[in-house]
């Protein structure tokens, strides 16, 4: 074999090995560098180089020792790198809702990790019924005994730490929430999306059977886009963004109908 022809195999077992990675890591939300290795047949320090490379292109990102899928119009970052990003828009945002929530309310929140910034918010609250389909929120009342929680059922999904599917939608059909709080991964005209249908499919219900919707977004929402659409932009009663978020996008909510609260101002 040629010089030649054995570095364009080379290329091609490396683009390949690479997609391999990036499908395995998007599939199962995390994975540790030695899994890939084993999962690759190649070296770690090879596998470094692979992950190095999908980081560079906005595939992959490298957190507490594990590997996990970068957000994306397609798919979604795991709950547990989410919680941490934009912490400070996040919590900006969860200072500003909190006042909107009345004692006594019920309060059904989604797998998003916006919701889990307010509830550390309303927590010193009196007490709240809490609904959610999300891990994450029931570890944050779990020693917590002032407030009731309702856990959605489903399957559950390990990557969002929340249940999903058929039986969340029928357990929502029994609910009538007071407060929804629901956030979106990207919003094209006056449309919200999220990148899986199943995840879709529970907020569009949880919109249904609530009285009141808040949609939470961070700035970095308004750039992403994604593929199922769960409402429109006309059935949110409020949107609270942080301040980063540009004067155009909140003219575009404001023109739907929304009243826009701008955190942090």
């Amino acid at each position: 074999m040629s010089k030649e022809s054995g570095d364009v195999k080379h290329a091609a077992d490396q683009s390949e090995r690479r997609r391999y990675i990036a499908n395995r890591v998007i599939e199962a939300g995390e994975v540790s560098v030695e899994e890939l290795a084993e999962f690759s047949g190649v070296s770690l320090m090879t596998v470094y180089r692979d992950i190095a490379a999908l980081e560079s292109a906005g595939v992959l990102h490298r957190h507490r020792g594990k590997v996990v899928a970068a957000a994306s119009g397609l798919h979604e970052a795991t709950a547990r790198y989410r919680l941490q990003q934009e912490a400070a828009a996040k919590a900006q945002i969860a200072r500003a809702v909190a006042p909107l929530i009345q004692p006594g309310s019920s309060v059904l929140l989604d797998d998003s990790t916006s919701s889990v910034w307010v509830l550390r918010e309303l927590i010193e609250k009196a007490p709240l019924s809490v609904i959610s389909n999300s891990l994450l929120v029931a570890r944050e009342l779990e020693n917590d005994t002032r407030h009731s929680l309702l856990m959605l059922g489903g399957e559950y999904q390990p990557w969002a730490a929340a249940t999903m599917g058929p039986m969340t939608i029928r357990d929502l059909d029994g609910i009538h929430a007071d407060v929804c709080l629901i956030s979106a991964s990207g919003i094209r005209g006056e449309t919200v999306y999220h990148p899986y249908a199943d995840v879709a499919a529970v907020k569009q219900k949880m919109m249904e059977v609530s009285e009141l919707t808040i949609l939470l977004l961070d700035h970095t929402k308004f750039s992403r886009r994604a593929m199922y659409a769960f409402g429109k932009l006309s059935n949110v009663n409020v949107a609270v963004v942080d301040a980063k978020t540009r004067a155009e996008d909140i003219r575009q909510l404001e023109s739907a109908g929304v009243e826009v609260l701008v955190a942090g101002v």
